[in-house]
């Protein structure tokens, strides 16, 4: 018996503790070979993508886009020296394009659109969109189904963007672009601007207002001033500025009335200093007749002093200057009774004047207050006017939203795409099959790869089998030139370099589950080893569940097997031992079944009758019971000098597999390799496969030969 060795922690694969790197490896080949094995799984895939892309482009109504272009500039200028009521804010350019991108993507821009355009009683628009059924359409289905088919495409490294619209429509496409580019800025103006233009809005209605109130306060100071008889000759500035003080028609009278009276007195008194003097003022009409009068005095003085009071000439020279003097007097009292009349005249217009006057003042009050009223109306309309003007000449500034290029009526439909579709369709069915063959891999954790083997559980390939159809086993592993005896030979040849001195001599073979092909990798091998002309003996240790009997269709009569063996003193090895000529080796039956058959395997008898077995044959193979969740494997384990694990590929999970195997090491036992079984056909992708397409299985698990 040779020594047992610990279970080796120097696996491919492994880390210091003895566990296997579970980390993420990716083995293209293992998805080649998923993906040959689900070709035409792949195939139909792509195929029908491909033809979903063909029945999409065909089904699909035709769109076409329209686009305008703006200019989006964050530099603006104002053409007017008067300060905006809002100050710009200072953000970085970048923060502010995309500020507007945003906005020109929002439900506040199709709202104006749909507004602007009236798109929800728009014939041409509900009838591209085939809303005609729509009972219940409103403003927000028109905005959903704007803001679905707007794009907006900004262009790298400029300041420029396109605003899209695809319709089936190419007029509506046209239109809605363009409206939504024109919608936009005027709102862009609105907003910068829009405190000016509603405080001219506000400054307009008051403007009304007052133009009304002033209009209305000059009617009724006119309509007062009629009914009450004041007409108003000049207005004089006040002390404060405003037309205060107003000269009325019969102030003006009064006034020149009492100028006149002034002047009539100054006659009348004139005129009595010249009567009482007979001074008579040289602009008076009576001084010719005082310049003749003198010139007769100095006639007469002269006469006088000539001649005698006799004389004629003399005497008449003095009845001449009697009648100036006396026209003198007559005339002066006739001006006298002129300017006293002509005073007492004028006294009493004054004095009517001065009553109407005094009557007409307490009518001015009122009139007055109606003046000011008229005077304030204007003041305040003039005040506002002002502000208007000056509004209307802050809000006259640039806009910093341009149009470029507007949007044209397009004249080819820009999808459905043909080949686009198609190549989509392709895509998604390459994705689909990737997917399908990731999960494929990932879900099946089983050992499809032989290398699975080594890189997930740390163990040595010792042989790779493949599937066969062949309807007879038995033929196959008799027949030396056979792919499966080939198969087998090369697992033997690997077992002979296990140690220095070749296979271990009691070797046990065992599995996950029944049906894994254990039962004839254990008839393969010992025929195998036979074939080199060692004495081989084939022990059936599956007290359970044994098919190797029925393997080899043998009538064993009245042999009791191994359970005699380990539960009667009596029977000897020699005794129960079939000779099989036609495979050339010694074949111990399992003979009936125990009711304990982990006791018998783990007693002293089984160690014993190994012993015995060891010094009598060059080769011992011992068909173990699978491990499932029993005992059987795990105690005569303990008692072989190794353990070849046989797995089924693309069967048993490797997480299966790998609890199997440490329960086997746990307990001391030396587990060589394993011997992977059935391999298909599209595993030869791996490098393993013998080049003639085998397919083989043991039929049915119920009638598999475990």
């Amino acid at each position: 018996m040779t020594d047992k060795a610990l279970p080796s922690s120097n696996w491919v694969g492994a880390e210091p503790d003895g566990k296997y790197d579970d980390g993420f490896n990716l083995d293209l080949e293992r998805y080649w070979v998923e993906a040959r094995g689900l070709r035409y799984w792949i195939a139909g895939i792509v195929v029908a993508g491909i033809l979903l892309g063909l029945v999409v482009t065909l089904l699909s109504t035709e769109l076409f886009r329209a686009s305008a272009r703006l200019e989006v500039s964050q530099i603006t200028a104002n053409v007017t020296a008067i300060d905006p009521l809002e100050n710009e804010s200072r953000i970085s350019e970048l923060q502010y394009l995309n500020t507007q991108y945003e906005l020109l993507e929002s439900r506040f821009m199709a709202e104006r659109v749909s507004k602007a355009g009236n798109l929800l009683r728009s014939e041409e628009f509900v009838e591209a969109f085939a809303l005609q059924g729509e009972e219940e359409l409103t403003e927000r289905d028109i905005e959903k189904i704007l803001l679905d088919n707007i794009s907006i495409d900004p262009l790298t490294q400029s300041s420029l963007v396109d605003v899209s619209f695809s319709s089936p429509s190419p007029a509506v496409s046209a239109t809605i672009a363009n409206l939504w580019a024109d919608e936009f800025i005027a709102a862009n103006y609105e907003k910068r601007f829009g405190a000016n233009i509603e405080a001219r809005d506000f400054l307009n209605s008051q403007i009304e207002e007052l133009r009304e109130r002033l209009a209305a306060s000059e009617k009724e100071l006119v309509d007062y001033a009629n009914a009450n008889e004041i007409l108003v000759l000049e207005t004089r500035a006040g002390e404060d500025g405003g037309d205060a003080a107003t000269q009325t028609l019969i102030a003006s009278d009064l006034s020149a009335l009492n100028a006149a009276l002034a002047e009539a007195v100054t006659d009348r008194i004139a005129a009595e200093a010249a009567l009482a003097s007979g001074d008579i003022p040289s602009r008076d009409p009576r001084s010719s007749l005082k310049v003749d009068l003198a010139k007769a005095e100095a006639e007469l003085a002269s006469l006088r002093s000539n001649f005698g009071p006799a004389y004629p000439p003399l005497l008449e020279k003095e009845a001449e200057v009697a009648s100036l003097k006396a026209s003198l007097a007559t005339e002066a009292r006739a001006a006298l009774r002129a300017a006293s009349a002509r005073e007492r005249e004028l006294q009493g217009k004054l004095e009517q004047a001065k009553s109407s006057f005094l009557g007409q003042q307490n009518l001015g009050i009122q009139y007055g207050i109606l003046k000011r009223e008229v005077e304030t109306n204007r003041q305040l309309y003039d005040g506002l006017l002002q502000r208007f003007k000056e509004l209307g000449a802050s809000g006259a500034g640039q806009n910093n939203i341009k149009l470029i290029d507007n949007a044209a009526v397009p004249r080819i439909p820009y999808a459905p795409s043909l080949i686009q579709n198609l190549l989509v369709g392709l895509v998604a069915g390459l994705v689909i099959a990737g997917a399908l063959v990731y999960l494929r891999v990932t879900l099946s954790q089983t050992v499809k790869d032989p290398q699975d083997v080594t890189r997930r559980l740390g163990l040595p390939v010792l042989g790779i089998i493949p599937q066969t159809n062949a309807a007879d086993i038995k033929e196959e592993v008799l027949s030396r030139s056979s792919e499966l005896s080939e198969a087998y030979k090369s697992a033997r040849t690997n077992l002979t370099f296990l140690t220095p001195e070749g296979a271990p001599r009691a070797l046990m073979l065992t599995s996950s589950v029944p049906s894994e092909g254990k039962s004839i990798s254990s008839l393969s091998l010992a025929t195998s080893f036979a074939q080199l002309g060692k004495r081989t003996l084939l022990i059936d240790a599956d007290l359970r569940n044994s098919r190797m009997q029925k393997l080899l269709d043998l009538d064993l009569g009245k042999k009791g097997g191994l359970a005699a063996l380990l539960t009667s003193n009596a029977a000897s090895l020699g005794e129960q031992i079939v000779k099989i000529d036609e495979f050339g080796i010694d074949y111990l039956p399992h003979g009936y079944t125990p009711p304990n058959p982990v006791e018998l395997l783990a007693g002293p008898a089984f160690r014993q009758l190994l012993e015995e077995a060891r010094s009598k044959y060059d080769q011992v193979l011992i068909d173990s019971a699978p491990m499932l969740n029993l005992a059987d494997a795990v105690e005569l384990s303990r008692l072989a000098d190794g353990v070849v694990y046989v797995v089924e590929a693309d069967r048993i999970k490797l997480r299966v597999i790998e609890g199997a195997i440490n329960r086997l090491s746990s307990t001391g036992a030396q587990v060589y390799g394993v011997i992977v079984t059935k391999l298909k056909a599209d595993a030869a992708g791996y490098g393993y496969g013998y080049g003639y397409g085998y397919g083989y299985g043991y039929g049915e698990d119920s009638s598999r030969p475990s």
